[in-house]
């Protein structure tokens, strides 16, 4: 039982350090001022702002209680294999391999730790240049994330969709619900780059494509970002994607032009013009935002002499799959032999390598 008793005495010393990293104390001090806030006879004064709050007490509750459970788990488990009951082995084998398995998914939890890492995304991809070829490939992106959000149980709503002229997809914006939306998806941000035998020439040459991929955090405070009515213009037109003959006859879409910044917002995946008026704003408010961060990071950046713009060049990631097959991003280094499997959906990897190079010391 020796080699039990180690395995769990090391996941206990691990998630002692991660709880201390956390700060325990700290989140059950939150949860006690939300609480109060949720207990005031006015809450509901205000639906949305009672909503927030109710919301924040249910995702404390959870993460205080995600800790306790696990590290009561690993103390039972220790007290167990200090028994040195060999007859108890298969049960303790068993509890072990749970318990490793989500110490070293706490580890991934403690790496999000960004103001936003907890919240929903917004996710936009837009093909290059190369026609059809380019808005093939970002039809197999869209499908990738899809995937992946499914696999990870997230919820997924489309609000913009432009197709390409014969093929695929031009751009797409999706919102992405679900705790840690936005902490994993942000390894995405960037320019993706496909190498393949294209299946749109007749001599079945060899490809470049590329998209680049936009993951905002969704701005859920209003007074963060607040825009005065008269800096935005609204035009509304036509539905040019599908929906129905409802949405081809009445003018639902809705175009926000943001004047000080030019930044153009259209949502059109709505039948009620209210609706896609709502996206809109919901999606410019993350882009001012972003560009809010952006500002910042530049600032810090030119001051440590370290600041790159993301620009179309500036490529993330490549996906080969002509000569060889292979998945490599150019950040981390991190690279998957098995490319179909990445295009299935299969990022983790991806992602938590990039959490963990974003915490390497530079």
């Amino acid at each position: 039982m020796q080699d039990l008793t180690e395995q769990i005495a090391s996941n206990k010393q691990k998630i002692e350090e991660l709880v201390r990293n956390v700060g325990l104390d700290r989140l059950r001090a939150s949860l006690a001022e939300v609480q109060n806030e949720a207990q005031k006879p006015d809450l509901w004064d205000d639906r949305e702002n009672a909503q927030k709050i109710l919301k924040q007490v249910n995702d404390l509750q959870d993460e205080i209680s995600g800790w306790e459970n696990l590290r009561a788990r690993i103390n039972d488990a220790l007290e167990l294999s200090q028994l040195n009951d060999e007859t108890l082995r298969p049960e303790l084998e068993q509890e072990v391999t749970l318990l490793n398995k989500e110490v070293e998914q706490k580890e991934l939890t403690t790496l999000l730790s960004g103001k936003y890492d907890m919240g929903n995304a917004i996710l936009a991809i837009h093909a290059g240049a190369g026609g059809t070829e380019a808005h093939d490939w970002a039809s197999i992106l869209q499908r990738m994330f899809l995937r992946w959000a499914e696999d990870h149980r997230y919820s997924c709503e489309i609000m913009d969709f432009t197709p390409g002229e014969e093929a695929g997809t031009k751009s797409i914006t999706i919102n992405v619900s679900g705790k840690y939306a936005y902490g994993n998806l942000k390894s995405e941000k960037g320019t993706h780059r496909l190498v393949r035998l294209s299946p749109f020439d007749s001599a079945h040459r060899r490809h470049t494509s590329f998209a680049m991929v936009e993951v905002l955090p969704e701005a859920v405070d209003d007074n963060e970002i607040e825009i005065p009515p008269e800096d935005i213009r609204i035009d509304v037109f036509k539905s040019s994607g599908a929906g129905g003959q409802n949405v081809q006859k009445n003018s639902t879409a809705v175009r926000l032009l943001h004047i000080p910044t030019g930044i153009i917002v259209t949502c059109q995946n709505e039948r009620s013009q209210t609706q896609n008026r709502e996206n809109a704003m919901k999606v410019l408010r993350s882009r001012l935002l972003d560009l809010k961060h952006q500002e910042q990071e530049k600032e810090l950046g030119e001051l440590r002499g370290e600041y790159v713009k993301a620009e179309w060049g500036s490529q993330i990631r490549s996906y080969v799959l002509h000569p060889y097959q292979m998945v490599k991003d150019h950040r981390t280094e991190y690279e998957v032999g098995n490319a179909q499997m990445v295009l299935d959906g299969g990022l983790d990897g991806f992602i938590e390598a990039y959490l963990k190079y974003l915490r390497a010391p530079k």
